[in-house]
């Protein structure tokens, strides 16, 4: 009687409880406000206000100075090659960081605590270092064959290199809190490695997976320094987008810059929307 009574307003919640559980409701003290208004004056200062002066930009010079811009050969081979590599890339890094980082978390060898450190000296390296790095081994005197410089090849090594620590880094937390009990459950019952795998592991990794693709993607498109000396910047050939918005801006045509990133803008927040998406519905399915 008296457990009934107790458990009947948590199997029940009202109106207002079920308001807050989902985010709608107000529940803020005073310290919690001041909080609030010191994080929205930050992002407003960051984020919001510098991209609201680039779309302002971008429209200064009119409709038609805005498709003028985007129509231009050589804008469009330079937005068709940083997306492709970019799509390329996080393709790959989705395989091969959700390895690296199974590897880290399921494996013991030696030498693993400095395979861990070192998938973060992207991270730490400065760019134009990643692509003095890269030059030395895939440039014109490559000790190992593979002169790669100034090719798309070029584009797509140093996207990878600097984008390798989102998947790992993303992905191996969550393999470390999977329980492994519940395998050990599904393997006494008679599924197979890759049933495990395909049935519980991967449901929960592919939200780690999907928001370290989005990272990556956003990174990949974003790109500059490490470029500079290994793809040589050749149009319609290397130039990515970053290289030929600083073009625009040496020559002294903003608009045109602003018109572009406003463009690569629009796809970053494309591919994140639809990267969150699946990790929603993944995770309501879960």
């Amino acid at each position: 009687m008296t457990s009934a009574t107790l458990t009947a307003p948590a199997a029940n919640p009202t109106p207002s409880a079920r308001k807050r559980r989902r985010g709608g409701g107000t529940n803020l003290t005073k310290g919690s406000f001041l909080g609030l208004g010191i994080a929205v004056t930050w992002f407003s200062l960051l984020v919001l206000i510098p991209l609201s002066a680039l779309i302002a930009t971008a429209a200064g010079g009119g409709w038609d100075a805005y498709v003028r811009t985007l129509t231009n050969e050589q804008t469009l081979a330079a937005i068709k090659l940083t997306v492709g590599q970019a799509l390329l890339v996080t393709a790959i890094n989705v395989v091969v960081g959700t390895i690296i980082a199974w590897v880290l978390v399921r494996d013991q060898f030696f030498g693993k605590r400095i395979l861990d450190v070192i998938i973060d000296i992207p991270f730490a390296l400065p760019t134009i270092v990643a692509g003095l790095v890269l030059l030395s081994l895939y440039g014109p005197n490559s000790p190992i064959g593979l002169h790669w410089a100034n090719t798309e090849q070029a584009v797509m090594l140093a996207l990878a290199f600097v984008t390798l620590p989102f998947i790992v880094r993303t992905v191996q937390p969550v393999l470390e809190e999977i329980d492994h009990d519940v395998e050990e459950a599904a393997a006494s019952l008679g599924a197979g490695r890759l049933t495990i795998f395909r049935r519980i592991i991967l449901p929960s990794l592919v939200p780690a997976i999907a928001a370290g693709a989005a990272l990556s993607f956003a990174r990949a498109i974003s790109e500059y320094g490490s470029l500079v000396l290994l793809s040589g910047n050749l149009p319609f050939r290397t130039e990515v987008v970053s290289v030929r918005v600083l073009t625009f801006i040496e020559g002294g045509n903003t608009a045109a810059a602003a018109s572009l990133a406003s463009v690569m803008l629009a796809v970053a927040l494309f591919v994140i929307v639809a990267l969150d998406l699946v990790q929603r519905r993944v995770a309501r399915r879960g």
